[in-house]
């Protein structure tokens, strides 16, 4: 086949995925947070402008909320969020771009939040 053959062409990004996985060297990143909101308005706002941000960085949402449950432990989160990113290069460049550092500034008064980065399969 061609490389305009458009079953390769649609087939490369999973080829591309399949050997970072089997051996290559980046590795998708993971932000996760846990969010006890105080002003519900402000942070509905803020929710709603920062989809495309993420998005910019190739950040996609994998939990956005919804119910969980403690299977271990004293840990009492809130509302609880992952967002998968291409790397921990993606998340950094996320969370310190001009596009972000708005809806930061809008997000943090109106939430108490704990975030952590990690690299993960």
């Amino acid at each position: 086949m061609s490389a305009s053959d458009p079953l390769q062409t649609c087939l490369a990004p999973a080829k591309l995925s399949l050997s970072f996985a089997i051996g290559g060297s980046i590795m998708v990143a993971y932000l996760i947070a846990d969010t006890n909101i105080h002003d519900h308005k402000t942070y509905d706002e803020y929710k709603r402008q920062v989809l495309p941000t993420i998005a910019k960085f190739g950040g996609r949402f994998l939990v956005r909320g919804g119910p969980h449950e403690i299977l271990e432990g004293h840990w009492s989160p809130h509302r609880i969020v992952v967002i998968e990113f291409p790397d921990m290069a993606a998340i950094k460049a996320w969370y310190n771009s001009p596009e972000y550092a708005p809806l930061l500034t809008m997000r943090q008064p109106a939430a108490s939040d704990h975030l952590v980065a990690v690299e993960g399969a």
